[in-house]
This record gives C-alpha cells, sequence and structure tokens, in this order.
C-alpha cells in the first residue's frame, strides 16, 4: 500500500513538474502617471479623459489635473486625453518594468468658428503589422469640416535606435519611404493641420520590417548618379504569362557611393564587389545584408579597360579572389591576405574579365582586349604553366565580354556584338553564345527573345548550370536596363524579366 501513494504522489508530481515546463508568456508591469493643463493659463484640467493605444485602463483626471494608471503592461504608448471644449492632445511614452513613466498635456479650446481637422486615421500598414519590406508606402484618412486645405506631417521613429525622421507632405494622404532597416521595429503618426487650429494628431502605430529575405540574385542599380548594388528573388506571381519583375528587392549599398560587379560566395555568405576609393578600384566584401563591410585589397588595385567592363571572381573553394591588373592576373586571399601574381599575358594584352570552373583549381577562363576594348581574345590557361590551353574566340572584330566557364569547365558562355568598333566602345546587337569545349561546329547562339536594336550581356549561369541570367539593354546611350532569365530545355517559356531598372546580374 505505502508502495501505491508513493506510486501515486511521484506521478502528481512529474504532473506538475511538466505542466510547469510549458511555455508561459511574462508579462512585465509598469506605471503611467501624467498632468493635463490648459496650454494658455496652465490651469489644471479636471475629468479628461485617457486612453491609450495600445488599450489598457481608461482613467480620469482628478481636480488637481493628474492621472495615473498603475500596472500597465511594458509597451510602446500612444497616450490620448480627450476633454469636451478642447482639441484632443496625443503624446509618445515608454513603459519601461517597474518603473513609473511621466506625460504631460497641454490642450487648447477649440476654435469654435473654425473647426480643426478630424483626427487622422491610419490606414497602412496596419497596427502591429510584421514583415514589411524595406519600402514602405504609408496611407490615412482625415478631412477638415471647413473644407479647408490640409497638410500632414509624417514622424517616423526606428525603434531600435530611437532615430526620429519627419516628412513634411502637403494634401497627399499617402507617402513612400524607401531604405528602412531588416527587422525593425518602427513607429509612426500623422499630424493634420489646416493653419487656422492646433495641429490634431493621430494615434501612434507600430509595425516590424522583414528579416533577411532568401535572396538568390543579386544586381546593381543606378541610383543618384551612383551604382547601388541589390538583392532579389523570383516572384510566383505570374500575369500574362510573365512573371512579375523586382520581388523582394533589398538595397546593401548606399546610393553615395559607386558599388558595382557584385559577386556571392555561398561558401563564406559574402558579396564582393568593387568600390571607387581614393582614386583607384579595389574589391570590397559584405555579408548579405550589407553589414560587415571590409575592403579586401589595397597594395595593388583592380584595374584595366573600362573600369566597369573589369570582372573578377572568388576562386579556389571562394578562399581567395582572382582579379586583373592590366596585363597581371593577381589573387589575394579573401580577408587580404596574402596578394600574389597568378599569370600576366604573353602580348600585353589587358585582362578584362576572369572565371574559374568549380572543380579545377589551376584553370582559368580570360578575356583580354587592348587598351581600346577590342581585339579580344577568350581562352583557357594553366596557372602553374602560364600557358593557354584552349582557345575559344580571337581574331574578330567588335566587342565581347560576358564570360563565365561550367564546373566541369567543358562550357564556356560569352557575348559578342557586331564588328562594330568605335571610340565610344558602344555594342551593337550583342548575343550570347555557348561553346562546347572538344564538340565541332562551335560555338552556337543562344536563342532569346532579343530584338534587333537589343543587347543581351553579363552573361551567367544558373547555380545549375540548366539555365542562364544576364542583362538586356538598347543599343542608344541611356537606355534602361533589365535583368533576365532564361531555362534551357524548355522551348515553350520565353526568357523572363526578373528586374527593371537592373544589370550586372550573378546567380549562386
Amino acid at each position: 500500500m505505502k508502495k501505491f501513494i508513493t506510486l501515486i504522489c511521484a506521478a502528481f508530481l512529474l504532473f506538475i513538474w511538466s505542466c510547469s515546463e510549458d511555455t508561459i508568456e511574462v508579462v512585465l508591469y509598469g506605471n503611467l502617471t501624467g498632468k493635463v493643463v490648459d496650454k494658455i493659463s496652465g490651469e489644471s484640467l479636471d475629468n479628461v479623459k485617457i486612453t491609450t493605444n495600445p488599450a489598457s485602463t481608461t482613467v480620469f483626471t482628478d481636480t488637481s489635473g493628474t492621472f495615473k494608471i498603475d500596472r500597465i503592461p511594458v509597451d510602446d504608448y500612444s497616450v490620448q486625453a480627450e476633454l469636451t471644449g478642447y482639441s484632443a492632445g496625443f503624446e509618445a511614452v515608454s513603459v519601461s518594468e517597474n518603473n513609473t513613466s511621466t506625460v504631460s498635456f497641454e490642450l487648447s479650446i477649440a476654435n469654435t468658428k473654425n473647426k480643426p481637422p478630424t483626427t487622422p486615421e491610419l490606414v497602412s500598414p496596419a497596427d502591429g503589422e510584421v514583415e514589411l519590406p524595406l519600402e514602405v508606402t504609408f496611407t490615412w484618412e482625415a478631412s477638415d469640416p471647413d473644407g479647408d486645405e490640409l497638410s500632414y506631417t509624417l514622424d517616423l521613429r526606428n525603434g531600435t535606435t530611437d532615430e526620429m525622421e519627419v516628412f513634411e507632405i502637403v494634401r497627399d494622404t499617402s507617402y513612400t519611404v524607401q531604405n528602412l532597416q531588416l527587422a525593425t521595429k518602427y513607429f509612426w503618426q500623422v499630424t493634420a493641420t489646416d493653419g487656422e487650429n492646433d495641429p490634431v494628431s493621430s494615434t501612434i502605430s507600430e509595425f516590424k520590417t522583414l528579416v533577411l529575405p532568401d535572396n538568390p540574385y543579386i544586381f546593381v542599380k543606378e541610383k543618384n548618379g551612383n551604382l547601388v548594388i541589390h538583392s532579389g528573388a523570383k516572384s510566383d506571381t505570374v500575369t500574362g504569362g510573365t512573371t512579375v519583375p523586382d520581388f523582394n528587392v533589398l538595397q546593401l549599398t548606399s546610393e553615395n557611393q559607386n558599388s558595382f560587379r557584385p559577386k556571392k560566395s555561398t561558401i563564406l555568405n559574402k558579396i564582393a564587389f568593387l568600390r571607387n576609393s581614393g582614386g583607384n578600384t579595389h574589391i570590397y566584401t559584405m555579408n548579405y545584408d550589407g553589414t560587415d563591410l571590409r575592403q579586401i585589397t589595397s597594395q595593388t588595385p583592380v584595374a584595366g579597360f573600362l573600369i566597369e567592363e573589369v570582372g573578377f571572381t572568388w576562386a579556389q573553394n571562394d578562399s581567395k579572389l582572382y582579379y586583373p591588373y592590366f596585363d597581371k592576373l593577381y589573387s589575394i586571399n579573401s580577408d587580404g591576405s596574402g596578394l600574389n601574381l597568378e599569370y600576366t599575358t604573353t602580348d600585353g594584352a589587358f585582362i578584362s574579365e576572369v572565371a574559374v570552373p568549380e572543380f579545377d583549381n589551376n584553370l582559368v577562363l580570360l578575356k583580354t582586349n587592348n587598351s581600346s576594348g577590342y581585339d579580344v581574345r577568350i581562352y583557357t590557361a594553366r596557372i602553374d604553366t602560364d600557358t593557354e590551353e584552349t582557345i575559344i574566340l580571337e581574331n574578330v572584330l567588335g566587342a565581347a565580354g560576358g564570360i563565365d566557364i561550367s564546373s566541369n569547365a567543358d562550357k564556356i558562355l560569352y557575348t559578342k556584338g557586331d564588328n562594330e568598333q568605335n571610340s565610344s566602345y558602344k555594342i551593337f546587337n550583342s548575343r550570347i553564345f555557348l561553346y562546347t569545349i572538344g564538340q565541332p561546329d562551335q560555338p552556337v547562339e543562344v536563342e532569346t527573345n532579343v530584338l534587333l536594336g537589343e543587347n543581351d550581356l553579363d552573361v551567367k549561369f544558373s547555380p545549375s548550370e540548366g539555365g542562364i541570367i544576364f542583362t538586356r539593354v538598347q543599343s542608344n546611350i541611356g537606355a534602361t536596363p533589365a535583368v533576365y532569365s532564361l531555362i534551357f530545355d524548355q522551348q515553350s517559356q520565353a526568357d523572363q524579366i526578373l528586374f527593371t531598372n537592373s544589370f550586372m546580374p550573378d546567380w549562386e
């Protein structure tokens, strides 16, 4: 019998212990006090209704104009004070654990001849909304009983840094803010004014931006006269048989600096890119979200014909970077150490682009040209013997480039334009070609939907090598480029636009 009772007690204690293992959300509390006075006379106002957003206890001021809300959950609040004959007041306050926060109001007597605007109602983003993109359009509703023209102030506070941005808007009831931070809570409030009465403020609403998205594509856009690196993904939304472009676009570098030719490393979770610095061009790296910016090259910069036409690559399982300096090919470790000369052209031609296969650390694919960008040669070379191995293209007129090589080093991608040569290096009717090493009748033009007067450029294999990504742009100066993809062996599927106003793509 004693053993049975012992077993019963043990089972009961085990039940109690297992219940205690359940996750219980602990609610932390603080206190909130405040005072309300007349803005002109400074006299205390009693019987003022005090409410909060998020909602808590509703209280009223006493004869001294003070109020108190005990045990209010820790949070950021918009506190509203309302009294008949006065314009409503709004103040923001943060309540912390076991502390008493204080807020004060100065209410103005409502203008009985000219009525104030209605309190702006925040429409979107909805209060508490999460996973918003880094470009948010704020919308609200407000009106004026007298038909007065309204202007607005949008206050946006970063909940992490407490940085406040203020935007002045006339008439419109929407405003778009770009370049918000990842995984960050923001608070926003709109204030309306008719120029006659005291401004009327909305409640304070909050939202949170998305965490780092899984963006397989990186590319460049031009902003404020600079090249700016972005990442993005392919949308599942299809309209008229075409994928909707510009999905999940995330700006990674500042539009106040020139950053271009991004190359992703899935091994290191880094993006390498070129940036103009101190009159030279150097290789930098950063995280996928644009943080942890580091300069890799210093002693010997990247250099060659038209720096924006010069390319580099990750190599040696992403432990190194290969890059050109005129007629020389250098390597440097991914941490900036170990600068080494790997190869020098025998004819003094400039190395403009380099690519490497995944499974042969001793082979490089090079594109060389003269100081005007022409006399192009594309070939593979052995690093250890400084010897050329396979000639892909030579003895042709016009521009070529955009090289890439397959993992097994058996397929080469490149682009080639008309035989036009001019002093401004303008390219006409550039097309994509696929060269299979060891096969007759090479190369073969890759069929895309490119039109006469358009160029296909900057071609790269997809990660599986079952497709390609490339830039398409018209030949005229100032034309807007776009990034496209094409999947092989899907004859019924045309190439798809991925990102507008974009170029220099990479897909890893």
